[in-house]
Protein backbone atom coordinates (compact mmCIF):
# COMPACT_ATOMS: atom_id res chain seq x y z
CA UNK A 1 0.00 0.00 0.00
CA UNK A 2 1.52 3.38 -1.04
CA UNK A 3 2.43 6.17 1.21
CA UNK A 4 -0.60 7.93 -0.55
CA UNK A 5 -3.31 5.64 0.36
CA UNK A 6 -2.46 5.15 3.85
CA UNK A 7 -3.02 8.85 4.22
CA UNK A 8 -5.98 8.79 2.82
CA UNK A 9 -7.36 5.79 4.41
CA UNK A 10 -5.86 7.78 7.98
CA UNK A 11 -7.42 10.85 6.63
CA UNK A 12 -11.10 9.15 6.12
CA UNK A 13 -10.67 7.71 9.62
CA UNK A 14 -10.45 11.01 10.60
CA UNK A 15 -12.83 12.46 8.80
CA UNK A 16 -15.55 10.00 9.78
CA UNK A 17 -14.54 10.36 13.59
CA UNK A 18 -14.53 13.96 13.95
CA UNK A 19 -17.51 14.59 11.81
CA UNK A 20 -19.18 12.16 14.36
CA UNK A 21 -18.52 14.08 17.60
CA UNK A 22 -19.69 17.29 15.66
CA UNK A 23 -22.29 16.06 14.24
CA UNK A 24 -23.84 14.37 17.60
CA UNK A 25 -23.69 17.53 19.14
CA UNK A 26 -25.35 18.78 16.61
CA UNK A 27 -28.41 16.01 17.03
CA UNK A 28 -28.65 16.82 20.15
CA UNK A 29 -29.26 21.12 19.83
CA UNK A 30 -31.38 20.22 16.56
CA UNK A 31 -33.36 17.79 18.73
CA UNK A 32 -33.88 20.68 20.98
CA UNK A 33 -34.82 23.09 18.29
CA UNK A 34 -37.10 20.25 16.60
CA UNK A 35 -39.49 19.72 19.74
CA UNK A 36 -39.47 23.23 21.63
CA UNK A 37 -39.66 25.43 18.54
CA UNK A 38 -41.21 23.23 15.82
CA UNK A 39 -38.34 23.01 13.48
CA UNK A 40 -38.71 20.38 11.01
CA UNK A 41 -35.14 19.32 10.96
CA UNK A 42 -32.59 18.15 8.37
CA UNK A 43 -35.20 15.11 7.03
CA UNK A 44 -37.80 17.09 6.52
CA UNK A 45 -35.91 19.77 5.29
CA UNK A 46 -34.95 17.14 2.74
CA UNK A 47 -38.47 15.39 2.19
CA UNK A 48 -37.60 12.53 4.02
CA UNK A 49 -39.68 13.06 6.80
CA UNK A 50 -40.52 9.31 6.87
CA UNK A 51 -37.42 8.53 8.25
CA UNK A 52 -37.31 11.57 10.46
CA UNK A 53 -39.53 10.64 13.88
CA UNK A 54 -41.50 14.48 13.58
CA UNK A 55 -44.66 14.65 13.18
CA UNK A 56 -45.75 17.01 10.00
CA UNK A 57 -48.47 19.57 10.67
CA UNK A 58 -51.29 19.05 9.31
CA UNK A 59 -51.07 22.65 7.90
CA UNK A 60 -47.32 21.79 6.75
CA UNK A 61 -44.59 23.69 8.53
CA UNK A 62 -45.17 27.36 8.81
CA UNK A 63 -42.63 29.64 6.98
CA UNK A 64 -40.50 30.42 10.77
CA UNK A 65 -40.39 26.56 11.02
CA UNK A 66 -38.97 26.29 7.45
CA UNK A 67 -36.21 28.62 7.81
CA UNK A 68 -35.20 26.92 11.16
CA UNK A 69 -34.56 23.88 8.83
CA UNK A 70 -32.81 25.70 6.29
CA UNK A 71 -30.19 26.57 9.27
CA UNK A 72 -30.35 23.24 10.58
CA UNK A 73 -29.43 22.22 6.95
CA UNK A 74 -26.39 24.31 6.88
CA UNK A 75 -25.19 23.67 10.10
CA UNK A 76 -24.69 20.18 8.94
CA UNK A 77 -23.51 20.56 5.89
CA UNK A 78 -20.70 23.31 7.64
CA UNK A 79 -20.07 20.53 10.34
CA UNK A 80 -19.40 18.40 7.81
CA UNK A 81 -16.99 20.64 5.87
CA UNK A 82 -15.65 21.46 8.39
CA UNK A 83 -14.40 18.31 9.46
CA UNK A 84 -13.37 17.38 5.59
CA UNK A 85 -11.28 20.66 5.80
CA UNK A 86 -9.65 19.82 9.39
CA UNK A 87 -9.01 15.49 7.83
CA UNK A 88 -8.16 15.93 4.28
CA UNK A 89 -6.33 19.86 4.71
CA UNK A 90 -4.73 20.79 8.08
CA UNK A 91 -4.48 16.95 9.66
CA UNK A 92 -2.96 18.20 13.16
CA UNK A 93 -4.19 15.26 14.84
CA UNK A 94 -2.58 16.28 18.25
CA UNK A 95 -3.77 19.60 18.08
CA UNK A 96 -7.31 17.69 16.85
CA UNK A 97 -7.45 15.76 19.92
CA UNK A 98 -6.58 18.66 22.34
CA UNK A 99 -9.66 20.13 21.14
CA UNK A 100 -11.73 17.46 21.59
CA UNK A 101 -10.27 16.71 24.99
CA UNK A 102 -11.07 20.04 25.99
CA UNK A 103 -14.62 19.61 24.72
CA UNK A 104 -15.43 16.89 26.49
CA UNK A 105 -14.17 17.96 29.74
CA UNK A 106 -16.22 21.12 29.15
CA UNK A 107 -19.31 19.03 29.17
CA UNK A 108 -18.30 17.20 31.85
CA UNK A 109 -17.49 19.90 34.31
CA UNK A 110 -20.66 22.24 33.41
CA UNK A 111 -22.49 18.93 34.11
CA UNK A 112 -21.14 18.79 37.38
CA UNK A 113 -22.05 21.99 38.52
CA UNK A 114 -25.07 21.55 37.17
CA UNK A 115 -25.83 18.27 39.10
CA UNK A 116 -24.55 20.18 42.42
CA UNK A 117 -25.75 23.19 42.17
CA UNK A 118 -29.49 22.18 41.00
CA UNK A 119 -28.98 19.57 43.26
CA UNK A 120 -28.86 21.41 46.26
CA UNK A 121 -31.48 23.84 44.95
CA UNK A 122 -33.84 21.36 44.41
CA UNK A 123 -33.60 19.60 47.73
CA UNK A 124 -34.00 22.83 49.82
CA UNK A 125 -37.46 23.59 47.37
CA UNK A 126 -38.70 20.13 48.19
CA UNK A 127 -38.24 20.19 52.01
CA UNK A 128 -40.06 23.79 51.97
CA UNK A 129 -42.60 22.23 49.95
CA UNK A 130 -42.82 19.69 52.57
CA UNK A 131 -42.50 21.06 55.65
CA UNK A 132 -45.08 24.06 54.35
CA UNK A 133 -42.89 26.43 54.43
CA UNK A 134 -43.05 27.57 50.25
CA UNK A 135 -45.81 29.92 50.68
CA UNK A 136 -45.28 31.47 53.72
CA UNK A 137 -41.52 32.40 52.23
CA UNK A 138 -42.01 32.89 48.36
CA UNK A 139 -46.24 34.03 48.46
CA UNK A 140 -49.06 32.21 47.12
CA UNK A 141 -48.61 32.12 43.57
CA UNK A 142 -44.83 31.59 43.35
CA UNK A 143 -44.94 29.09 46.22
CA UNK A 144 -47.80 27.14 44.05
CA UNK A 145 -45.63 27.67 41.16
CA UNK A 146 -42.84 25.47 42.68
CA UNK A 147 -44.77 22.78 43.11
CA UNK A 148 -45.57 22.31 39.36
CA UNK A 149 -42.95 20.26 37.84
CA UNK A 150 -42.68 22.81 34.60
CA UNK A 151 -42.38 25.45 36.15
CA UNK A 152 -39.61 24.86 37.95
CA UNK A 153 -37.81 23.18 35.31
CA UNK A 154 -38.05 26.40 33.03
CA UNK A 155 -37.76 28.77 35.98
CA UNK A 156 -35.00 27.49 37.95
CA UNK A 157 -33.60 24.47 37.03
CA UNK A 158 -32.51 25.93 33.69
CA UNK A 159 -31.25 29.48 34.74
CA UNK A 160 -29.34 27.15 37.14
CA UNK A 161 -28.26 25.57 34.43
CA UNK A 162 -26.55 28.38 32.63
CA UNK A 163 -24.88 29.26 35.65
CA UNK A 164 -23.02 26.58 35.39
CA UNK A 165 -22.24 26.45 32.10
CA UNK A 166 -20.67 29.83 33.02
CA UNK A 167 -18.76 28.59 36.04
CA UNK A 168 -17.28 25.66 34.00
CA UNK A 169 -15.85 28.20 31.95
CA UNK A 170 -13.67 29.75 34.09
CA UNK A 171 -13.21 26.89 36.81
CA UNK A 172 -10.83 23.92 34.95
CA UNK A 173 -10.02 22.19 38.54
CA UNK A 174 -12.80 20.04 38.70
CA UNK A 175 -12.61 16.83 40.07
CA UNK A 176 -15.47 14.10 40.61
CA UNK A 177 -14.04 12.96 43.55
CA UNK A 178 -16.29 15.62 45.07
CA UNK A 179 -19.22 14.15 43.88
CA UNK A 180 -18.53 11.06 45.23
CA UNK A 181 -18.01 12.68 48.75
CA UNK A 182 -21.11 14.86 48.14
CA UNK A 183 -23.09 11.21 47.74
CA UNK A 184 -21.35 9.74 50.94
CA UNK A 185 -21.96 12.88 52.86
CA UNK A 186 -25.71 13.13 51.92
CA UNK A 187 -26.24 9.29 53.00
CA UNK A 188 -24.73 9.56 55.97
CA UNK A 189 -27.04 12.75 57.18
CA UNK A 190 -29.63 10.69 55.63
CA UNK A 191 -28.66 7.78 58.16
CA UNK A 192 -28.36 10.66 61.18
CA UNK A 193 -31.63 12.13 60.49
CA UNK A 194 -33.50 8.93 60.40
CA UNK A 195 -31.94 7.02 63.31
CA UNK A 196 -31.74 9.97 65.73
CA UNK A 197 -34.10 12.52 64.58
CA UNK A 198 -36.65 9.97 63.30
CA UNK A 199 -36.84 12.21 59.95
CA UNK A 200 -36.99 11.22 56.94
CA UNK A 201 -38.87 12.27 53.60
CA UNK A 202 -38.26 11.38 49.69
CA UNK A 203 -36.52 13.85 48.85
CA UNK A 204 -33.38 12.88 50.88
CA UNK A 205 -33.17 9.74 49.08
CA UNK A 206 -33.84 11.80 45.36
CA UNK A 207 -30.66 13.72 46.14
CA UNK A 208 -28.50 10.65 46.69
CA UNK A 209 -29.88 8.54 43.49
CA UNK A 210 -29.40 11.73 41.83
CA UNK A 211 -25.63 12.77 42.29
CA UNK A 212 -25.01 8.98 42.12
CA UNK A 213 -26.25 7.97 38.92
CA UNK A 214 -24.39 11.56 37.85
CA UNK A 215 -21.12 10.36 38.88
CA UNK A 216 -21.89 6.99 37.56
CA UNK A 217 -22.29 8.72 34.35
CA UNK A 218 -20.11 11.84 34.35
CA UNK A 219 -16.59 9.47 34.91
CA UNK A 220 -16.50 7.40 32.30
CA UNK A 221 -14.97 10.07 29.79
CA UNK A 222 -12.71 11.22 32.49
CA UNK A 223 -11.84 7.17 32.96
CA UNK A 224 -11.11 7.19 29.39
CA UNK A 225 -9.17 9.90 29.08
CA UNK A 226 -6.70 8.02 32.21
CA UNK A 227 -6.87 4.95 30.59
CA UNK A 228 -8.46 3.83 33.85
CA UNK A 229 -11.55 1.93 32.11
CA UNK A 230 -11.03 -2.59 32.84
CA UNK A 231 -9.60 -3.98 30.17
CA UNK A 232 -8.45 -7.85 29.22
CA UNK A 233 -5.01 -7.06 29.94
CA UNK A 234 -3.87 -10.99 29.26
CA UNK A 235 -2.67 -9.93 25.68
CA UNK A 236 -3.13 -6.14 25.32
CA UNK A 237 -0.36 -5.29 27.91
CA UNK A 238 2.57 -7.33 26.60
CA UNK A 239 1.76 -5.95 23.11
CA UNK A 240 4.03 -3.04 21.03
CA UNK A 241 2.29 0.38 21.25
CA UNK A 242 1.56 0.66 17.43
CA UNK A 243 -0.44 -2.57 18.02
CA UNK A 244 -2.46 -1.02 21.00
CA UNK A 245 -2.94 1.95 19.06
CA UNK A 246 -4.34 0.12 16.30
CA UNK A 247 -6.43 -2.12 17.95
CA UNK A 248 -7.78 0.95 19.81
CA UNK A 249 -8.98 2.41 16.48
CA UNK A 250 -10.99 -0.93 15.84
CA UNK A 251 -12.61 -0.68 18.82
CA UNK A 252 -13.53 3.28 18.46
CA UNK A 253 -14.96 3.14 15.11
CA UNK A 254 -16.77 -0.77 15.48
CA UNK A 255 -17.64 -0.33 19.07
CA UNK A 256 -17.21 2.63 20.88
CA UNK A 257 -18.66 5.26 18.48
CA UNK A 258 -21.44 3.31 17.53
CA UNK A 259 -22.54 2.65 21.03
CA UNK A 260 -22.34 6.26 21.92
CA UNK A 261 -24.36 6.92 18.59
CA UNK A 262 -27.46 3.69 19.66
CA UNK A 263 -27.76 5.97 22.72
CA UNK A 264 -28.76 9.27 21.08
CA UNK A 265 -30.72 8.07 18.45
CA UNK A 266 -32.71 5.51 20.54
CA UNK A 267 -33.30 7.88 23.45
CA UNK A 268 -33.83 11.18 20.98
CA UNK A 269 -35.45 9.45 17.78
CA UNK A 270 -38.99 10.95 18.24
CA UNK A 271 -41.27 13.02 21.03
CA UNK A 272 -42.24 9.72 22.78
CA UNK A 273 -38.37 8.39 22.85
CA UNK A 274 -37.02 7.15 25.74
CA UNK A 275 -34.91 10.66 26.28
CA UNK A 276 -37.31 12.63 24.60
CA UNK A 277 -40.26 11.99 26.79
CA UNK A 278 -39.36 12.56 30.22
CA UNK A 279 -37.84 15.72 29.47
CA UNK A 280 -40.53 17.02 27.42
CA UNK A 281 -42.46 16.52 30.44
CA UNK A 282 -40.59 17.37 32.97
CA UNK A 283 -41.41 13.62 34.34
CA UNK A 284 -41.11 13.48 38.35
CA UNK A 285 -40.82 10.99 40.22
CA UNK A 286 -44.74 8.73 41.62
CA UNK A 287 -43.84 10.68 45.11
CA UNK A 288 -45.64 13.96 44.82
CA UNK A 289 -43.25 15.16 47.60
CA UNK A 290 -39.90 13.79 45.90
CA UNK A 291 -37.29 16.04 43.83
CA UNK A 292 -38.17 16.92 40.40
CA UNK A 293 -35.19 16.25 38.83
CA UNK A 294 -36.31 12.52 37.40
CA UNK A 295 -36.23 14.29 33.40
CA UNK A 296 -32.68 15.40 34.31
CA UNK A 297 -31.46 11.94 34.96
CA UNK A 298 -32.91 10.92 31.79
CA UNK A 299 -30.28 13.64 30.48
CA UNK A 300 -27.63 12.13 32.12
CA UNK A 301 -27.28 9.47 29.00
CA UNK A 302 -27.20 12.73 26.71
CA UNK A 303 -23.95 13.88 28.63
CA UNK A 304 -22.89 10.65 28.69
CA UNK A 305 -23.12 9.83 25.04
CA UNK A 306 -21.48 13.18 23.88
CA UNK A 307 -18.75 13.29 26.36
CA UNK A 308 -17.74 9.60 25.15
CA UNK A 309 -18.03 10.61 21.31
CA UNK A 310 -15.71 13.39 21.92
CA UNK A 311 -13.25 11.13 24.41
CA UNK A 312 -13.18 8.67 21.85
CA UNK A 313 -12.42 10.71 19.03
CA UNK A 314 -9.63 12.48 20.81
CA UNK A 315 -8.13 8.64 21.44
CA UNK A 316 -8.47 7.80 18.40
CA UNK A 317 -7.01 10.50 16.77
CA UNK A 318 -4.06 10.05 19.56
CA UNK A 319 -3.52 6.56 18.53
CA UNK A 320 -3.71 7.57 14.91
CA UNK A 321 -1.13 10.14 15.72
CA UNK A 322 1.32 7.30 17.62
CA UNK A 323 0.91 5.01 14.31
CA UNK A 324 2.33 7.68 12.23
CA UNK A 325 4.92 9.52 14.21
CA UNK A 326 6.23 5.91 15.51
CA UNK A 327 5.99 6.87 18.99
CA UNK A 328 7.80 3.89 21.07
CA UNK A 329 6.67 2.43 24.19
CA UNK A 330 9.29 3.86 26.06
CA UNK A 331 8.46 7.29 24.96
CA UNK A 332 7.69 10.01 27.86
CA UNK A 333 4.56 12.15 28.01
CA UNK A 334 6.86 15.32 27.41
CA UNK A 335 7.54 13.47 24.48
CA UNK A 336 4.19 12.36 22.73
CA UNK A 337 2.60 16.05 23.57
CA UNK A 338 5.80 17.56 21.47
Amino acid sequence: MTSISKNNINALIQFLGMGSAFLAFLFVVNNFIIFNFGAPGLLNTLYLSELSGVTIPKGGFSNYALTLGFFQTAAVLAVIGYSAYRAFGIRNLRKDAMALDWISAYIIRTAFWAVLIVGLTDAVLSFLRVEGFHKFLFGENAGAAIALPSARGLYIHVPLMVVSALIALRDKSVSLVWLALLVVVAEFLIVIARFIYGYEQTFMGDLVRFWYAALFLFASAYTLKEDGHVRVDVFYAGLQRKTKSTLNIVGIIFFGLPLCWLILARGMWGKSSLINSPMLNFETSMSGFGMYVKYLMAAFLIVFALSMIFQFTAYLLNSMADIEEKITDDASEEEVNA
